[in-house]
């Protein structure tokens, strides 16, 4: 048929966009940097920049050809193994001893990181379900409340790790109760999100699933699975051969895990990242990292940024009207994630300085919000308007994480 690119033909144009991608998110990354902010947020900008708000507005005859609409399934699978093999280097790095140290302040953080921004979030998509082009026809008030609050609630977990990992944090005091909260308030986030849409689809079995599910997949993992890990690290010591033989199985255990937690409904990147913190710690789990950390930031990742950014159209909020509803969403964000997460973190007995960089990191959005904003447009919960807004909200949140986190840490 006219018009239906063949799968030769879709591969071809998947390595110009593979080529466009890398490019642009070098390019934008390097301008980031000048202005002190990590590479992922020149990413993450970077898929804007390659989606209909810019590239798509001044040239859409050249963007429509380099990034077709029957190439986003490709561009989908990619981006989803990216995610899943880059929470897989993030659990990896993951240390359980600096959380045991501080089980109260992590819970005290995680659990004001949750309530306060989902009680905010849940008073916006009310107000917001009052007026026309935010929600799809159908969506209820039990629906549109508990998914914005859900929304509010999220953390940009990947990049989270990735800015403690690239800023020197991973065995601080604030990176790990920063990451240790962010963990939890995304998987009670999911769970909210398990519930919204057994309720869209008249289903309570989504999320009986989703929470059973998950609970005997944590305690498969960290019981037979942590012993077929430690197996593995064993025998990969004998020589190279051997070891590269475990990265194999490391692999489609890696793979099993994501497929498992996909189907639960509770999403690939959780099971990456439970595997890699079962993953004994030793010589073997450096050379996992080793192996699979520099492909997937370099080439994978990007992919999931651009998929978002396709999605974003920002003269859709080019209005007063809508842009007053973006900075109200910004400034319930800040509040209820920042704010809450600094007052508890000091309630806890964390000082100034590290509750300010507590609280400035878990303000960051990015990845995980583009991720549950994406699900909304695609089960039709939310517009392609709202979606614009959150994603606004989700650069912005991110980009004042380091910023906020150097301020504080130079202040005192």
């Amino acid at each position: 048929m006219p018009g239906i690119m063949t799968p030769f033909e879709l591969s071809v144009r998947f390595f110009l966009q593979l080529a466009a991608v890398l490019a642009c998110c070098r390019l934008v990354g390097m301008a980031a940097a000048r202005l002190g902010q990590p590479p992922v947020v020149g990413e993450m900008i970077a898929g804007v920049v390659l989606g209909p708000s810019l590239f798509g507005y001044f040239l859409p005859s050249l963007q429509a050809a380099v990034f077709p609409a029957e190439s986003r399934p490709i561009l989908f699978a990619g981006a989803q193994l990216g995610l899943a093999l880059y929470m897989f280097t993030v659990g990896l790095e993951f240390r359980i001893e600096l959380i045991c140290a501080r089980v109260r302040s992590a819970a005290a953080i995680s659990a004001s990181g949750i309530l306060v921004p989902f009680a905010l979030g849940c008073g916006l998509g009310l107000f917001l379900l009052g007026r026309e082009g935010f929600f799809g026809p159908g969506v209820t008030a039990l629906q549109a409340g508990p998914f914005v609050g859900a929304a509010m609630a999220i953390t940009a977990f990947p990049m989270l790790a990735r800015i403690i990992v690239e800023r020197g944090l991973t065995g601080t005091t604030v990176g790990a109760l920063a990451i240790a909260a962010a963990a939890i308030d995304d998987a009670a986030a999911w769970g909210i999100l398990a519930l919204v849409l057994a309720s869209l689809k008249g289903d309570p079995w989504i999320a009986a699933k989703a929470v059973v599910g998950s609970g005997i997949f944590l305690l498969l993992v960290f019981t037979l699975g942590r012993r077929a890990l430690a197996g593995l690290a064993t025998f990969a010591a004998r020589n190279q051969s051997a070891e590269r033989f475990a990265f194999g199985w490391v692999l489609v255990i890696l793979m099993l895990a994501c497929w498992y937690t996909d189907t639960i409904g509770l999403y690939a990147v959780f099971g990456a990242f439970f595997l890699g913190v079962a993953v004994p710690r030793g010589a073997f789990s450096d050379s996992l990292r080793a192996w699979v950390e520099p492909l997937t930031t370099w080439l994978l990742l990007p992919l999931f940024f651009v998929y978002s950014g396709l999605n974003t159209r920002f003269d859709l909020v080019g209005d007063a009207g809508l842009l007053g509803i973006s900075l109200l969403a910004l400034a319930v964000a800040v509040l209820g994630k920042a704010g809450a997460c600094y007052v508890a973190a000091r309630a806890c007995g964390e000082n100034h300085r590290e509750a300010m960089g507590i609280g400035s990191l878990m303000n960051a959005r990015g990845l995980m919000e583009l991720i549950i904003l994406n699900i909304g447009l695609e089960q039709g919960i939310i517009t392609p308007t709202f979606f614009t807004v959150m994603v606004f909200m989700a650069i912005f949140t991110t980009l004042m994480a380091v910023p906020m986190f150097n301020w504080s840490y130079r202040r005192t």
